[in-house]
C-alpha cells in the first residue's frame, strides 16, 4: 500500500534559492567525510605517531648537529628546526594528496567519487583538511621538541603576518596538491615514480635545511614555482630576524603576495584538469592517458 506524502509546492524563487544552499551543504558534508577518518586515524593507529614524528626528527636533529660542528651561525639551527616541522606539510601533499587519486583508482573507490553528488574539489578539499590535521600534529611536535631541545630562540615582531604567511603557505601547497591529484590520476602507475622523485629534490631546492637565497639562480626559481621554498623563507625571515634582515630573497610582504597568486592559480588549474578528468570519463570510458 503506498502511503501519500503531503510536500508543500514551493514559489520558483524559493526552489531557486533551496538548490544552491542544499548543493553548499552537500559538498560541506563531503568535506567533513573525506576529513574524518584521517583525523579519526590519529588515534587509532597509535604507531604512526611514532614513524610520522620521531624518526623525521631524528634526521631534523642530525643537521643540527652538523651545523653545531661546523660553528654555524645559531639562527641556522632554527632555519633546521622550522624546516623539519614544514616537512610534514609537504610530505602530506605528496603521500596524501597528490597519489591519493591514483590510489583509490586501484581500491576501486574512484567510481564511488565520480558518482557522488558533490564536487571533486570538495573530496579533495576534505583530504587536505584531514591531512592538514594529521601533519599539524607532527608538525607542532618537532618544533616545540626542536626548540626546547636545541635552545632555539625566536625573534617574531610581526605574528599576524607570520600567521598569515603560514596560512597561505598551507594553501598554496594543498592547490598544488589538488593540481599533482589529478596528474598522477592521469599518468596512472607512473604516480608511485613520480611521488618518490619529487621528494628529495624538492627539499634540495626549497631550502629545507638552509636559505634558499643561497642557491642564487636555482633559488629564484625555487621561489617562483614552489609554494614550500616561499613560505619557508618567508617564516624564516619573520621568526628569526623579525623580518627586517633578508637571506638574498624577497622580504616577507612581496613573498606573502607571491603565495596568494601561487594559491589562486594552482586552484583554477586544479579545478580545470578535474573538469576535464570527468569529461575524458564520460566520453571516453577512461582516466589515464595512452602512450601509444
Amino acid at each position: 500500500m503506498s502511503a501519500y506524502v503531503h510536500r508543500p509546492t514551493a514559489s520558483p524563487a524559493e526552489a531557486a534559492d533551496w538548490e544552491p544552499r542544499h548543493e553548499l551543504m552537500t559538498n560541506i558534508r563531503g568535506i567533513g567525510g573525506r576529513a574524518y577518518p584521517r583525523v579519526s586515524g590519529i588515534l587509532r593507529e597509535r604507531s604512526w605517531l611514532f614513524f610520522e614524528i620521531l624518526l623525521p626528527f631524528m634526521t631534523t636533529a642530525g643537521f643540527v648537529y652538523v651545523y653545531r660542528a661546523l660553528q654555524a651561525p645559531p639562527e641556522y639551527v632554527g632555519f633546521v628546526v622550522l624546516g623539519g616541522a614544514m616537512t610534514a606539510f609537504w610530505l602530506n601533499v605528496m603521500w596524501m594528496m597528490a597519489a591519493q587519486l591514483y590510489w583509490e583508482k586501484d581500491q576501486g573507490n574512484l567510481e564511488l567519487y565520480f558518482t557522488a553528488p558533490v564536487s571533486m574539489m570538495s573530496i579533495l578539499l576534505g583530504m587536505a583538511v584531514g591531512g592538514l590535521v594529521m601533519s599539524a600534529v607532527r608538525a607542532a611536535v618537532v618544533l616545540v621538541v626542536g626548540a626546547l631541545v636545541f635552545d632555539v630562540h625566536f625573534t617574531v615582531d610581526q605574528w599576524g603576518l607570520l600567521l598569515t604567511v603560514f596560512l597561505l603557505t598551507l594553501a598554496a601547497l594543498y592547490g598544488l596538491g589538488m593540481v599533482l591529484a589529478s596528474l598522477f590520476l592521469l599518468w596512472g602507475r607512473e604516480a608511485w615514480h613520480l611521488t618518490q622523485l619529487a621528494v628529495e629534490p624538492v627539499y634540495f631546492v626549497s631550502g629545507l635545511n638552509f636559505p634558499v637565497g643561497r642557491l642564487g639562480a636555482l633559488g629564484a626559481l625555487a621561489i617562483s614555482t614552489i609554494p614550500l621554498a616561499v613560505g619557508l623563507d618567508a617564516m624564516r625571515q619573520l621568526a628569526f630576524s623579525g623580518g627586517s634582515a633578508s637571506f638574498g630573497t624577497p622580504p616577507p610582504t612581496i613573498e606573502a603576495g607571491i603565495l596568494v597568486a601561487m594559491t589562486v592559480v594552482f586552484l583554477v588549474v586544479a579545478r580545470w584538469m578535474l573538469a576535464a578528468l570527468e569529461q575524458r570519463a564520460r566520453e571516453e570510458g577512461r582516466l589515464s592517458l595512452r602512450w601509444n
